[in-house]
């Protein structure tokens, strides 16, 4: 019994082992590398820092090792606005791809049963073309001569271009348009639970529609806004396409600082330190999402 019961416990001990295998290899690993190269000194080499790993010589390694590029973060005000713009600009689009995406879930979840897998394939159908062939779509609708400009000037909303690209305003426009689906689907996949009998007993006890939408479909739907704003404001943060193409040089977010010191200052020392601030940055709102959704699991009947 003995012998017979030893693979059985060793699969059980195996199957929770294997998440955690790729959270070492895919996370903790190149963790560990960004992290030694922002703690060592940039150098003219391939690769352009130094020290490299010696194991002959691990004390002297060690020893070489020092915060210089983490006090040059906090000594440069230009990492701090930039690392407070990249959050404003993400926390803005995260709240207008909620108002923009949360009425779009709602239709598609309210939408005959039939009608869902369509529905559901065109939010989707954009990831099927390059991001960057969109993105570069968006600068010939934007530009002063592109189809904007041209459909207000011909409808005479406007007597002369807007001046809307290399702005935040694009910014704002690109990153909601990219990530729209990442909002749009986890919510859909809240409001398509819920049941709708508890907006018709709200509405026979005599509650108006609008106040029944907000006691009962908000509330419920809590679960996919929390989870659909955080698949939208981590990647937004550390966003380094749009901006550069959309936002223009005016522009300032973290994403670019680290593209700048890593491939136009050769700075990978400082560059890693950049990363390193952007991931402590995003575990904040995972972890906040984390104990919110603990008290809501503890605090459901």
């Amino acid at each position: 019994m003995i012998v017979r019961s030893f693979p059985k416990k060793l699969a059980s001990a195996l199957v929770p082992a294997v998440p955690y295998l790729w959270l070492g290899l895919l996370f903790l690993v190149p963790f560990l590398i960004v992290l030694k190269i922002s703690l060592s000194d940039p150098a003219v080499a391939q690769p352009p820092y130094k020290p490299v790993f010696d194991w002959s010589d691990i004390l002297g390694f060690f020893g070489q090792l020092d915060l210089e590029n983490f006090e040059t973060l906090t000594g440069d005000d230009l990492y701090l606005r930039a690392t407070l713009s990249s959050v404003r600009i993400a926390a803005v689009s995260t709240a207008l791809l909620l108002v923009v995406g949360f009425p779009i879930a709602y239709a598609m979840a309210r939408a005959p049963e039939r009608h869902r897998p369509l529905l559901v394939a065109m939010v989707i159908l954009p990831f099927w073309t390059s991001f960057l062939i969109r993105i570069y779509a968006w600068i010939a609708i934007l530009k002063p001569e592109g189809l904007l400009n041209q459909v207000l000037m011909s409808m005479g909303l406007v007597a002369e271009p807007l001046t809307v690209l290399n702005t935040e305003t694009a910014v704002f426009i690109g990153i909601v348009y990219a990530y729209l689906p990442f909002m749009v689907l986890p919510l859909y996949a809240t409001l398509e639970k819920m049941d709708d009998t508890l907006i018709e007993a709200a509405q026979d006890l005599g509650c108006p529609p609008w106040r029944a939408f907000w006691t009962i479909t908000v509330p419920l739907a809590m679960p996919g806004v929390i989870a659909g704003s955080l698949l939208c404001f981590i990647p937004a943060v550390g966003e380094f396409v749009i901006p550069d193409l959309l936002g223009g040089s005016e522009t300032l977010m973290i994403g670019k600082q680290l593209w700048s010191e890593f491939f136009s200052n050769r700075d990978w020392p400082l560059a890693s330190a950049v990363a390193i601030l952007l991931l402590i940055i995003l575990v904040v709102p995972i972890v906040i999402y984390r104990d919110v959704e603990a008290r809501r699991l503890e605090t459901r009947p």
